[in-house]
C-alpha cells in the first residue's frame, strides 16, 4: 500500500481537524472547546506551508502535534461513548482515524530516511 507524503498527509490531517472541529462546534451549541482540534489544524496546516523550507524539523514538529491530538482524542471518545452520541463517536473517531493515518505516514518516512543515510 503506498502511503501519502508526509506534507499530503500533514495537510490531510489539518483539513479534517478544521472540519470536523468546525462542524462539532456547531453541532455541540457553539461549546468553546470544540475548537481545540480547530487550533491545532491551524497550527498543522501552518506548518505543511513552512515544510518545505525546513522539512525536517517541521516534520518532527508536525508529528509531535499530531501524536498529541490522537492521544488527547481518547478523552473525548470515551465520553462521546458514555453518552451513547454516535454521531459523536464518528466525528472523534475519524479524527483519530485520520491523525494514525499521518502518524504511520510520517513514520514510514523516517524510516526510509535512515534506511537512504
Amino acid at each position: 500500500m503506498k502511503l501519502l507524503a508526509p506534507k499530503k498527509a500533514l495537510s490531510l490531517n489539518a483539513f479534517v481537524l478544521i472540519v470536523i472541529g468546525l462542524l462539532s462546534y456547531v453541532v455541540n451549541n457553539f461549546t468553546p472547546t470544540a475548537l481545540i482540534p480547530v487550533i491545532f489544524g491551524i497550527l498543522l496546516l501552518i506548518l505543511s506551508y513552512l515544510y518545505d523550507k525546513n522539512n525536517k524539523l517541521v516534520a518532527h514538529i508536525g508529528v509531535v502535534l499530531i501524536l498529541l491530538v490522537f492521544i488527547s482524542l481518547f478523552k473525548p471518545l470515551t465520553s462521546q461513548i458514555d453518552k451513547n452520541d454516535l454521531f459523536g463517536i464518528v466525528r472523534v473517531f475519524l479524527m483519530q482515524l485520520v491523525s494514525l493515518y499521518a502518524i504511520v505516514c510520517f513514520v514510514s518516512s523516517f524510516i526510509k530516511a535512515r534506511k537512504e543515510i
